[in-house]
C-alpha cells in the first residue's frame, strides 16, 4: 500500500518515520520542505501538491495543527479532495473537531473514498518508537483495510465506532491529561512549600493512588526545569475548547473545564501561546516565590520500551453485546 503523509511536525514527523522504518512506500509533504528532507534522504517521495499526493497513493494521512488548516489542505483547488478517487482512504490523525471531520468526510465519501479519524495519544516520545496509542473512527470494513498501516505507527489500536467517535474520545483524553497536569502543578508546588523533598514527593506520587501517565512524564520535565513535552499552551486551549464544545452540544453543564481553559488562557497571556504547556506551573512558582526543581530528572522524555508490533485493543463487553 502506498501512503501519503502531510504534516511533519512534532507528532506527524515521528508517525511518518515509523511508516518509513517499517518499509512502507511513503510520499510526504509539509509547508517546510526542510522538515521533509530527512525522509527524502531515506527514500520517501515528495509531493508537489496535496492533490498530486492523493492521486499517487492509496491512503493519505493528515496530521495538522488545527481543523482550519486541515480544511484548507483538503478543500483547496489543489487539495487532497481534488485528487481522491474510488477506493482510496483519507486518515485524519490530528486532534480535531468531530463536526468538522464529519463535514469533510462527507465530501471524501462523495468522490468514492473512505474517511477515518484516527488521532493518537501517548506523547511524542511514544510516537517516535511506534508505541503510541491510536483511536480510529470509521466503518469496520475501512478499519480492517487501514489496520496494517495503523499498526506500523502505533502499538494499541482501538476501533472506537463510527466516524467522529475517535475525535470525541481524543479530546476527552486530552481534557483529562490537562486536568491532571494542573493538579500535579498544584501538588508539586504545595509539596515544596510544605518543606518536602521534591525527589521524594515524586516517588510518593508515583507509587501511590495519585500516580498517572502525566505524572510519570510531565512531572519529570517540570522538575528538570526544561518543561519540554513537545506541547504548547495554545494547543491546550484548542483541545479544551473542543472538549467544551462537545459537552455543550450534549447539554452537559461542566464546571472544571471552563476553569482549566481560563488557567491556560492566562498562561498564554503571561508567557506566550507557544510556551511549553508544563510551564503553566510558573503561575504558582511566581505567586509563591518558589522554584520547583529537583536533580536527576531528564530534560525530555524518551520511550525506553522496545518497539512492538501493533495490535487491536478489544472493547470489553462489545463481543458479548453483539
Amino acid at each position: 500500500m502506498k501512503i501519503g503523509f502531510i504534516g511533519l511536525g512534532n507528532v506527524g514527523g515521528k508517525l511518518a518515520g515509523s511508516l518509513l522504518r517499517n518499509g512502507f512506500d511513503l510520499t510526504v509533504r509539509d509547508l517546510d520542505k526542510e522538515a521533509a528532507q530527512p525522509f527524502l534522504d531515506k527514500g520517501a517521495h515528495w509531493a508537489e501538491s496535496p492533490k498530486a499526493m492523493a492521486e499517487a497513493v492509496d491512503m493519505v494521512i493528515t496530521c495538522l495543527p488545527s481543523p482550519a488548516i486541515c480544511a484548507a489542505v483538503m478543500e483547496a483547488e489543489d487539495g487532497i479532495l481534488a485528487g481522491l478517487s474510488e477506493g482510496k482512504i483519507w486518515a485524519e490523525m490530528s486532534t480535531t473537531d468531530e463536526s468538522e471531520v464529519r463535514r469533510i468526510a462527507e465530501r471524501v465519501k462523495a468522490v468514492g473514498a473512505e474517511p477515518v479519524d484516527c488521532p493518537v495519544s501517548g506523547g511524542c516520545h511514544r510516537a517516535a518508537t511506534g508505541n503510541i496509542a491510536i483511536l480510529a473512527g470509521c466503518s469496520r470494513e475501512t478499519f480492517e483495510r487501514a489496520l496494517p498501516v495503523l499498526k506500523a505507527m502505533g502499538r494499541r489500536i482501538l476501533h472506537t465506532g463510527d466516524l467522529g467517535s475517535a475525535s470525541v474520545l481524543k479530546v476527552v483524553t486530552n481534557y483529562l491529561a490537562t486536568a491532571n497536569l494542573v493538579t500535579l502543578c498544584e501538588a508539586l508546588v504545595t509539596s515544596k512549600a510544605a518543606g518536602m523533598d521534591l525527589n521524594t514527593a515524586y516517588e510518593a506520587i508515583r507509587i501511590s493512588s495519585g500516580n498517572s501517565f502525566v505524572h510519570e512524564t510531565e512531572s519529570q520535565v517540570i522538575l528538570n526545569g526544561s518543561r519540554d513535552i513537545n506541547f504548547t499552551m495554545d494547543l491546550v486551549v484548542k483541545d479544551i475548547s473542543l472538549f467544551q464544545e462537545v459537552a455543550e452540544r450534549a447539554n452537559v453543564p461542566l464546571e472544571v473545564s471552563p476553569l482549566l481553559k481560563s488557567i491556560f488562557q492566562d498562561g498564554e497571556q503571561r508567557y506566550g501561546s507557544r510556551e511549553l504547556s508544563p510551564n503553566i506551573i510558573r503561575r504558582l512558582e511566581e505567586a509563591t516565590g518558589l522554584d520547583v526543581l529537583a536533580p536527576g530528572f531528564p530534560p525530555e522524555m524518551t520511550d525506553d520500551e522496545p518497539e512492538e508490533a501493533g495490535y487491536e485493543v478489544k472493547v470489553r463487553g462489545r463481543e458479548a453485546a453483539s
